[in-house]
């Protein structure tokens, strides 16, 4: 088994709030990591799509009554947002009590009713934390070929961890139909799953290109409205990233519109029929989704408070990624798939028009080095690593 860094996060959490609350998609390991916690603290375990577990919590004063002294763990908490409103008054009459600390875990697929519901019913009594799929430093640092094939099957542990390539894109493919025909009708407005599913797979082939509403809807005969209607809900649900542009400089023609992502590379490399390395290797879109790989990585350990935008302007300076730290300091950082990672005068001018503290580009490499005007090349892994605590 895979250990997962967030669980410390967790443990950390429960110790100075009265409820925290895990999100992330569907089978990512969050059940996993709250079972991995009860068995270190006194805990009960719900499953809210279990009917049974449904009728246990109705009563959820009762239920607490019986179990004050234990971590109530509620799983799929979307199916039952209603419970938040008495897990308030339950959270501040512990809180009279002199217990403060501990008392709910929540688990949630999607981010959608949990997070309104949630910061309505439980302003100042709630954490909220977010479990990523599994990323190179949980897995294999800067080792080559699980590195790889982290970043051919993503990182759902069902996917990583399978006995071959084929089983991997297999349990992908079963992943995404479940999404379309069951998990996205249960949040949005009902959509034709072939509909979406073309969609989801037109998004993939636009891996990592600046968001184009009107070209998406023509070629998939919807309207603007509809196809931000799809991507504002599979946004919501963690499965696309829209990656927000720089836009502070006024002084120059930016692009303003939002770089577009699926957020885990199996998943995206699943909806363009890629099976194994060579044909990732060969396929066009190998760029994008290098770059998106990339991202996700490191957006996984990024501190809390730290924005992330990219930067293009009409004249061809651009940068791939810059994080932006409480308090304005910026780090500008290119993605490079090559081994030997050169930089184009794009990026450099980009760096002047924003004054970023440090300049980096990550490459496929294994090696830390200096190059020209101050920037560093590093692996993924060195770069995530000075980004965690």
């Amino acid at each position: 088994m895979i250990k997962r860094r967030l669980e410390e996060n967790i443990i950390n959490a429960l110790k100075r709030s009265p409820s925290v609350a895990l999100l992330g998609p569907r089978q990512v390991g969050k059940t996993t990591i709250a079972l991995g916690i009860a068995e270190r603290i006194p805990s009960i375990y719900l499953d809210l799509e279990n009917r049974l577990d449904i009728e246990k919590v109705r009563d959820i004063d009762s239920f607490h009554s019986a179990n004050k002294n234990k971590l109530i763990v509620l799983d799929e908490i979307q199916r039952l947002p209603e419970v938040f409103a008495p897990i308030r008054g339950i959270i501040d009459q512990q809180r009279r009590a002199g217990n403060k600390y501990g008392q709910f875990l929540f688990l949630g697929s999607a981010s959608i009713d949990l997070l309104k519901q949630s910061s309505e019913s439980l302003a100042g009594r709630i954490t909220f934390l977010e479990l990523h799929p599994i990323d190179v430093l949980e897995l294999s640092g800067n080792n080559v070929p699980q590195f790889n094939e982290l970043w051919l099957r993503g990182g759902f542990p069902e996917s990583l961890l399978a006995a071959s390539d084929n089983d991997s894109i297999q349990w992908r493919r079963d992943f995404i139909r479940t999404y379309l025909e069951r998990d996205i009708p249960q949040f949005g407005p009902r959509i034709p799953a072939e509909t979406l599913e073309r969609f989801w797979m037109m998004l993939a082939h636009n891996q990592g290109t600046v968001l184009n509403v009107s070209q998406l809807g023509r070629n998939l005969d919807l309207s603007g409205v509809t196809v931000n209607r799809y991507i504002d809900l599979m946004t919501d649900l963690l499965l696309v990233r829209r990656l927000k542009p720089w836009t502070f400089n006024i002084g120059k023609r930016i692009v303003k519109a939002p770089k577009i992502y699926i957020r885990d590379s199996g998943i995206a490399h699943s909806l363009l029929n890629i099976e194994n390395y060579s044909s990732l290797l060969g396929n066009p879109v190998v760029g994008g989704s290098w770059e998106g790989f990339v991202i996700e990585n490191i957006l996984t350990v990024t501190p809390s408070g730290v924005q992330a935008f990219y930067y293009r302007t009409a004249g061809g300076a651009e940068i791939d990624l810059i994080l932006e730290f409480p308090g304005g300091k910026k780090w500008a950082i290119e993605i490079k798939r090559s081994s030997s990672p050169s930089l184009k005068k794009g990026f450099y001018i980009a760096c002047d028009d924003i004054q970023p503290d440090k300049k980096m580009v990550v490459y496929a490499g294994n090696d830390q080095f200096a190059m020209a005007d101050g920037v560093i090349a590093m692996p993924l892994a060195n770069l995530m690593q000075s980004l965690l605590p």
